[in-house]
C-alpha cells in the first residue's frame, strides 16, 4: 500500500467523529459563507485573472493573422532622374539617318527627354493579409509554463484562504453557542435564586430568619444580572461576528445545532499527523508550484540569454497605383525572420542570476512553512489533548457540584444548613457548569484546529 493511502486512512481514523459532529446546520452555514464572503470572492476573481493569464500565453504558440492596408498621397521630397533620353536618343537618331538615306518613306522616330519622378509615391496603395508564425521561440515556451504553474499557485491560496475561513465559520460558530449555553446556565442560577429570596422571605416574616439573608441574597441576585448582562453582551457580539463572516445582517438569527458530538479520537502519533499536513497543506502545495514556476523563469531568462528567435512571416495582397485590385498588383512574399541577441552588456545573465536567487529565496520558504507546520502540528495535537482531559475533569467537576448543591439545598430547607453554605454552593455548581459549557465548545475548536493544521476543512 502506498505511504499516501496510509496517510489518508491514518487522517480518516482520527477525524470522522469530528466531521459527523458538524451535522448539517454547520454545513449549511459553512456552505454560505464561502458562497457569501467578499474576501473569498475575490479570490477567486484573482485565480480567474490568472487563468486567462494563461490563456494568454497559450495564444503566443498560435498564428497571428491580421488585415493590413494603407493608401498614400505624396508630393515633393527626393527625386530620382531616369536617363531614358541618353539611353534612347542616340539610337533613334541613328536610325533616322538611316532611314532618310535610303528614303524608306518610314516615319521618324522622335527624340524624348530624360525623366524624373518623385521618390515618395503618390495614389499609391498597399492591401495584404499576414501571417506571422513563431517557429522558435523560448520565450514563448517559458512564459507558457511558468504562467501554468502559476495559475496552480492561484487556485492554492485560494483553498487555503477557504480552509481558514471554514475554521473561523466553525470557531465562530462555537463560540456563539457557547454564549447562548452561558446565558441559559446563568439565567437557571438567577431563577433559583429567585426562588431562594422567597423562601427567605417566608423565613423572615415567620421570624425564623433575620434581614441579612434578603439582603445577601439580594445581592447574590444583583451580581448574577450583572453577569447576565455581560454575557448577553457577549452573545450579541458572536452573533454580530457569525454573521460578520457569511456577510449577512449582523442581527441576523442562527439556527442552534442540538445534535453536536464530541467523540473525538486524539490518540495518532504526531509523526503520522506531521507527515499528513505536510503533504496535504495548501500553503505548501502553493510554494511548491510556485518553485515550479520559478525553474520556468529561469529557463526563461536563459533561453533569452543564448538561445535565438525564428518566425515565419507570409505575405499575400495587392500593391499598386490607385484603389484597384487588377491582377497585375496581385503579390505574395514569405519572410523568414530570426533575432538572436549576442550582447546586451551582461543585463540577460544578470536576470538569469536574479531568478536563481529568488528561487532560493522560495526554497529557504519553503523549509521555514515545513518547520511552521510541524510546530503547529505539536500544538494542535497536545491543545486538543489537553482540552479533553479538561473537558472530562469539567464534567466530573458538573455532577459532585451538582449533588453537593441539592444536598445543601435540601438541608437549607430544613433549617440544617446556613444560607452562606446555600450560596457557596450555588456558585460553585454555577461555575462548574460554565467551566464545562467552555471546555465543551473549547474541545470542538481545538479538534478542527488540528484538522485544518493537518489537511482541508
Amino acid at each position: 500500500m502506498k505511504i499516501k493511502n496510509l496517510f489518508a486512512i491514518g487522517m480518516a481514523s482520527l477525524l470522522w467523529e469530528y466531521a459527523n459532529a458538524q451535522r448539517q446546520v454547520l454545513e449549511s452555514y459553512i456552505q454560505q459563507g464561502l458562497k457569501n464572503n467578499l474576501q473569498l470572492q475575490q479570490e477567486q476573481l484573482n485565480y480567474e485573472r490568472s487563468t486567462e493569464n494563461l490563456a494568454q500565453a497559450k495564444a503566443l504558440f498560435l498564428p497571428y493573422v491580421g488585415v493590413n492596408a494603407s493608401y498614400q498621397f505624396a508630393d515633393g521630397g527626393r527625386k530620382i532622374s531616369i536617363p531614358v533620353g541618353d539611353l534612347v536618343n542616340p539610337v533613334y537618331s541613328n536610325l533616322n539617318q538611316i532611314n532618310s538615306k535610303l528614303n524608306t518613306g518610314a516615319p521618324q522616330y522622335p527624340l524624348i527627354s530624360n525623366q524624373t519622378t518623385n521618390f515618395l509615391a503618390t495614389n499609391f496603395h498597399d492591401s495584404k493579409v499576414r501571417v506571422i508564425q513563431p517557429v522558435f521561440n523560448p520565450e514563448i515556451y517559458f512564459n507558457y509554463k511558468a504562467q501554468k504553474e502559476l495559475t496552480t499557485v492561484q487556485q492554492a491560496q485560494k483553498k487555503a484562504y477557504e480552509n481558514q475561513l471554514k475554521f473561523e465559520i466553525i470557531s465562530a460558530y462555537y463560540q456563539y453557542l457557547q454564549s447562548d449555553d452561558a446565558l441559559r446556565i446563568l439565567r437557571n442560577t438567577h431563577s433559583s435564586l429567585k426562588e431562594l429570596l422567597k423562601v427567605n422571605q417566608k423565613l423572615v416574616a415567620n421570624a425564623k430568619a433575620t434581614n441579612d439573608v434578603l439582603l445577601n441574597t439580594e445581592y447574590e441576585l444583583n451580581k448574577t444580572e450583572q453577569q447576565i448582562a455581560e454575557n448577553e453582551k457577549n452573545f450579541e457580539v458572536s452573533q454580530a461576528y457569525f454573521n460578520f463572516l457569511l456577510n449577512r445582517e449582523m442581527n441576523s438569527s442562527i439556527e442552534k445545532d442540538s445534535t453536536l458530538t464530541m467523540t473525538i479520537n486524539s490518540n495518532q502519533e504526531i509523526s503520522s499527523l506531521t507527515a499528513a499536513a505536510l503533504q496535504q497543506r495548501q500553503e505548501l502545495q502553493q510554494l511548491r508550484n510556485g518553485l515550479r514556476a520559478s525553474e520556468q523563469i529561469i529557463g526563461l531568462n536563459k533561453g533569452n540569454a543564448f538561445l535565438p528567435k525564428i518566425n515565419v512571416v507570409g505575405d499575400i495582397g495587392y500593391q499598386g497605383f490607385y484603389y484597384t485590385f487588377a491582377t497585375d498588383q496581385q503579390y505574395w512574399l514569405v519572410q523568414f525572420g530570426l533575432t538572436w541577441d549576442i550582447f546586451k552588456g551582461g543585463e540577460k545573465k544578470a536576470k538569469t542570476q536574479q531568478a536563481r536567487i529568488d528561487y532560493q529565496v522560495m526554497e529557504n520558504k519553503m523549509e521555514q512553512l515545513k518547520r511552521q507546520i510541524e510546530l503547529q502540528v505539536i500544538q494542535s495535537h497536545y491543545e486538543l489533548k489537553a482540552a479533553l482531559q479538561a473537558h472530562i475533569a469539567s464534567q466530573s467537576g458538573v455532577k459532585s457540584a451538582e449533588k453537593s448543591f441539592q444536598i445543601i439545598r435540601v438541608k437549607y430547607n430544613e433549617g440544617q444548613a446556613i444560607l452562606l453554605e446555600y450560596i457557596d454552593a450555588q456558585n460553585k455548581y454555577t461555575t462548574a457548569q460554565l467551566t464545562h459549557s467552555i471546555n465543551q465548545y473549547e474541545v470542538l475548536r481545538k479538534a478542527a484546529s488540528l484538522q485544518k493544521t493537518i489537511s482541508n476543512l
